[in-house]
């Protein structure tokens, strides 16, 4: 049952589904891009998420009774068929295991479920898998879809594209660190996520990104428009790299020269929903050819 809550004066909230899954997550995309394209005098902001959406509102333009009766139009009548969903290809080299976010979370193991192993054993004992490199394989073999921007900017929540009973899920931690570094490779419920700048967190860490998802001094190419560098749509292929690998990024990144390996892309949800394995591999040879 969807919920319509008024957020004050300004905000309309809409939840469509307490859980998320990814036929959900398609729905509030579609429901928010027809909004967009309804261009309705008053909509100040639109901000989807993973299973919900919130809207700002001008109230002396449009009426929280006249657009919510218009968001449930389009919730009834909203064709997932009709929806085309423009995204980019990319990959997103990661370094497992790094000495940076080991150090975080050894300090921080008070705090944690199981204080006598890293979050990486931990993450690969309880989803049943002998090693945590066979653990890694698994959250690198296929890519994800970026469901939602959120946390801080440009933070993407990263589902992966795998039939349901693949999907790799760890819980956040019993309480929150103070501290995560700049570019960490987090995992909590059934999300990837980076952080794109210091701060506190609660997902468990496996590794660092190579490069950077946030640039407020817009050096490198990917940033020149944007200082966050992540879409709702998108596909992420994290990709294991060696510290050498790491390093050499880091120093392309420093002097801006580095750019995404990335490919336009754009796609119809039936395809993910339909064979999400097909759409993987599909999604992986586009990537890489």
């Amino acid at each position: 049952m969807t919920r319509y809550e008024y957020g004050g004066d300004e905000f309309i909230f809409v939840e469509l589904s307490e859980s998320m899954d990814m036929e959900t997550n398609f729905k509030a995309i579609a429901i928010t891009q027809k909004l967009r394209e309804e261009n309705i005098p008053g909509i100040l902001d639109i901000c989807p998420s993973n299973a919900s959406y919130l809207i700002r509102l001008d109230p002396d333009l449009v009426s929280h009774k006249e657009l919510i009766a218009k968001l449930k139009h389009f919730e009834e009548t909203v064709n997932l068929d009709d929806l085309e969903v423009s995204s980019r290809i990319v990959d997103v080299p990661i370094l497992f295991d790094d000495p940076w976010t080991h150090e975080t979370l050894m300090r921080f193991r008070e705090r944690h479920q199981d204080p006598n192993s890293t979050d990486l054993e931990y993450a690969a004992r309880i989803n049943n898998f002998e090693s945590k490199e066979a653990f890694i394989k698994a959250m690198t073999d296929a890519p994800y879809l970026v469901t939602m921007i959120g946390f801080v900017p440009g933070l993407p929540w990263c589902y992966q594209l795998v039939p349901q009973d693949e999907q790799i899920e760890v819980p956040k931690y019993v309480r929150p660190r103070t501290f995560t570094p700049e570019r960490a490779f987090g995992f909590g419920g059934a999300f990837s996520v980076i952080y794109p700048v210091q701060g506190a967190g609660g997902y468990q860490l496996f590794g660092i990104a190579a490069a950077p998802i946030f640039e407020k001094e817009q050096r490198n190419y990917d940033f020149k428009n944007e200082i966050t560098y992540p879409k709702q749509g998108d596909l992420f292929r994290f990709r294991s790299i060696t510290m050498d690998e790491y390093e050499s990024i880091r120093k392309e990144v420093e002097a801006g020269t580095f750019r995404y390996q990335m490919k336009e892309f754009s796609f119809k949800p039936k395809e993910v929903l339909e064979d999400p394995k097909k759409f993987a591999d599909d999604v992986l040879r586009r990537l890489y050819t």
